[in-house]
């Protein structure tokens, strides 16, 4: 099944997901910044407090399996940080050939390590494992043939040492062949992201991988915490992360970045967050991993009634690394059972999983505001009032962010 780029309208018209299509979910726009200071524009960065994070976790140890459209290995960001040998035979055709540029963007968000001026990763000493599947750039009968099935993919980054499988891609329901995958891993006690898609103005079509039971779904925030408009939303985003003027390689050509829009960017971040507390704490199940991200993503809500656009709120990786006595919870229990339609008993397992791909809904209120301040606690930062969409207003305070997030309720 092909893959479509969705691209901003100021470089090609834009390409909507429609039913059984998956879209790269994300926007290249005009070319912002050259390598040598692409790292100025990183300001997710600094959002998150990555200085500090990187005095405990840099991801070291933990090996993130990005399924994309290929990933380059040779520029200078990735360099030793691309596992090309622990690609499968069965999936290694072209796994190194970027055509678009899209999935070494997405590897270099999670892993680069800024070398030559390059896009410095929010986990940089994380490995990549490259897994190409049909993006839509695909050149010839050959490429098309050899090139594997999103659920092969799936299953062989399953199969590997990956602890994370990060899906910078969605769109229309994907069949049976995806969603058994995406069960198949969490079986396996992987973690999987993947972004929730580019349609909240065009439609808000469903997207899938992120629809389906086990996988976390992620929307786009931008640096004042107020998602993207393009960022889908529904019942089954789980969390968000920065996801608006985000660096990535223009193309394919791979001689300047560009700035970019997407909840593509956005999922590598929360990939790559997992990567840094999963490091920390490596005795950890997903499960556990999972678990403290949600509890301590920056929200103004009760836990208990996730936000249709942010889900749990924005990801924190510093608030689990910093808590010397953070509580995991329990290793087999799935911290999205109630949304994931299952049980929430100490029974429940990653394979218990509902097999419906629909997460269940819960009594929130679809009136909230959608947009709310945030102040940082450790940093003094200043409260900032943002404008508020929906039928009821009102300014909502939350502390110990770098970035604001977003509150609705998640039911319509």
């Amino acid at each position: 099944m092909a893959l479509l780029t969705r691209r901003n309208a100021r470089r090609v018209s834009a390409v909507g997901s429609v039913l059984g299509v998956l879209v790269i979910t994300s926007a290249t726009l005009a070319p912002q910044a050259a390598a040598v200071d692409v790292q100025s524009k990183e300001w997710y960065l600094d959002a998150m407090g990555a200085d500090d994070i990187w005095k405990i976790s840099t991801g070291k140890g933990v090996k993130v399996a990005v399924i994309d459209g290929g990933v380059n290995p040779a520029t200078t960001s990735l360099k030793g940080q691309v596992l090309v040998d622990e690609v499968p035979a069965s999936v290694s055709y072209h796994v190194t050939h970027d055509n678009s540029g899209h999935g070494t963007s997405m590897a270099e968000i999670i892993a680069g390590t800024g070398a030559g001026g390059g896009i410095k990763g929010l986990a940089p000493d994380a490995k990549i494992i490259p897994f190409r599947v049909d993006t839509g750039d695909l050149r010839g009968s050959d490429e098309i043939s050899k090139t594997p099935e999103v659920a092969k993919a799936i299953r062989a980054a399953a199969d590997g040492n990956a602890k994370i499988i990060n899906m910078s891609l969605g769109g229309g329901p994907t069949g049976g062949d995806v969603e058994g995958a995406v069960k198949y891993a969490v079986a396996k006690g992987k973690l999987l992201f993947a972004s929730i898609g580019n349609d909240g103005d065009k439609g808000n079509m469903p997207s899938y991988p992120a629809n389906y039971p086990g996988v976390i779904g992620v929307s786009a925030i931008d640096k004042s915490g107020t998602v993207g408009k393009f960022s889908t939303y529904g019942d089954y985003v789980d969390l968000a992360a920065p996801g608006l003027h985000i660096p990535s390689w223009c193309d394919g050509k791979f001689n300047e970045y560009c700035d970019s829009d997407g909840t593509s960017p956005a999922s590598a971040i929360a990939s790559a967050s997992a990567a840094l507390v999963w490091s920390a704490h490596p005795d950890w199940t997903a499960n556990q991993v999972l678990r403290t991200l949600i509890d301590t993503a920056a929200r103004s809500w009760p836990k208990g009634k996730p936000s249709k656009y942010l889900g749990y709120g924005g990801i924190r990786p510093r608030r689990v690394l910093i808590n010397k006595d953070i509580n995991p919870g329990p290793a087999k229990v799935d911290p999205l059972a109630k949304e994931n339609g299952v049980g929430t008993s100490a029974t429940s397992s990653p394979s218990d999983k509902a097999p419906s791909g629909k997460p269940s809904k819960d009594a929130g209120s679809a009136n909230g505001p959608t947009s709310a301040a945030a102040k940082d606690t450790d940093s003094g930062g200043d409260t900032q009032t943002w404008v508020i969409i929906g039928a009821v207003a009102a300014v909502l305070v939350i502390g110990g962010a770098g970035f604001a997030v977003l509150r609705a309720r998640r039911n319509a």
